[in-house]
């Protein structure tokens, strides 16, 4: 893309009054932008209103900056960074069937092969979304159902925000073969800056094996209401979408919606009755979205074969302690765990339930947790933790 042309394509995107549905319209009957900008005022009427027309005919203020700006972004590291547009080959043909379809797309990371990678994960992609401030059993899930979707040859995607996300991505890097896309990170954001800061690191890490990619100029500040948009791109990239935790009030549950309305599969794992976590997946249960409880459900529902390089033991991620890992455990230990349970327990309840005496049961319970088999939670309580 010349510089005029990327000037076009920022202009029209940049101008007041004019949304994407506008655009397209555009595009379609004058074809590129920069024709829509040689049009005069009466041709343009017969696309957009009279208010429309006169915005197009105006250069949006920063303009020029944002062009110079796009373009020194891309020279930077021409092997790491591209933009996309609806007419590029590159573009993710599996977002052209949807709604609303982003004019233009900036991608950052394995950029060599987009077109190839973003067809390899609308036949097998798996979008794993969540709570922001999930419980530690819902980390774990995340973290585990993605590595074992990564292990069995699909890519994950998510929003790279905190809690389910960040897991989400954590675990497909680690599953994930290193030749192919292990994970792409959709972006609230101007891609010439990282939101949330903390996860700056895992930005980069998932650079360096997928993609970051974003809708949104550079120099987008983190405002609230692109994150919502931006959920779309999410489950429009996928075959389907898991939701890991989500209360009933979350962006998680947006995002399961778009999936339905793009025709996706919509997954949930199940959680306790009394964790408001769990209560969005259980609504999106009842609504009919299909219940899962390993990562072989999602693969056996999707129709999707294991990567033969895969092993048998993959694609568990069911959450439950593993008879391996249990019979390392003490039999005073594997009661503590039977006692606790899956919910979130107080001292004193759990007390009550084992019959230990305080000294016994807080040193066991800190030799659980440094094993990983227990999590210490707010307010001294205790949380079993499942291993896959």
């Amino acid at each position: 893309m010349d510089a005029e042309e990327l000037r076009s394509w920022l202009r029209l995107e940049l101008t007041s009054g004019v949304g994407n549905v506008t655009a397209r319209s555009l595009l379609q009957h004058f074809g590129l932008p920069n024709s829509i900008f040689e049009a005069t005022e009466s041709e343009l009427r017969v696309c957009v209103t009279e208010r429309q027309a006169e915005a197009l005919l105006q250069v949006p203020q920063g303009l020029d900056e944002l062009v110079d700006l796009t373009r020194h972004w891309l020279q930077a590291a021409p092997d790491q960074r591209r933009v996309l547009t609806l007419g590029d080959n590159d573009y993710p043909l599996a977002l052209l069937d949807t709604e609303d379809p982003p004019l233009m797309l900036y991608a950052m990371g394995q950029v060599q092969d987009l077109a190839s990678g973003f067809a390899r994960c609308a036949h097998r992609g798996v979008a794993v979304v969540g709570s922001r401030n999930p419980t530690p059993q819902g980390i774990q899930n995340a973290r585990q159902f993605s590595a074992a979707l990564g292990q069995a040859g699909l890519t994950v995607v998510s929003g790279l925000a905190l809690g389910i996300d960040g897991a989400a991505h954590e675990g497909a890097l680690e599953g994930s073969f290193k030749d192919e896309l292990a994970t792409i990170a959709v972006v609230g954001t101007g891609l010439d800056r990282v939101y949330p800061k903390a996860q700056l690191d895992l930005a980069h890490r998932i650079a360096a094996r997928g993609v970051l990619l974003s809708e949104y100029p550079l120099g987008t500040p983190p405002l609230s209401a692109n994150f919502p948009k931006r959920n779309r791109i999410i489950s429009g990239l996928c075959k389907g979408t898991l939701v890991v935790e989500a209360a009933l009030k979350s962006g998680s549950l947006i995002t399961a919606r778009m999936a339905v309305e793009q025709g996706k599969e919509v997954f949930a794992i199940p959680g306790s009755i009394h964790s408001t976590q769990a209560r969005g997946c259980h609504a999106l249960i009842k609504q009919g979205a299909k219940l899962v409880e390993s990562a072989q459900d999602i693969l056996d529902e999707l129709n999707l074969m294991t990567d033969a390089r895969a092993t048998s033991t993959t694609t568990h991620g069911t959450g439950e302690v593993s008879p391996s890992a249990a019979t390392s455990l003490s039999s005073l230990e594997n009661g503590l765990l039977d006692a606790l349970g899956f919910e979130p327990t107080s001292l004193d309840v759990l007390q009550n339930r084992s019959g230990m005496d305080t000294a016994t049961l807080q040193a066991l319970l800190m030799g659980l947790e440094l094993s990983g088999f227990v999590a210490r939670l707010p307010g001294s309580k205790f949380q079993r933790l499942g291993t896959a």
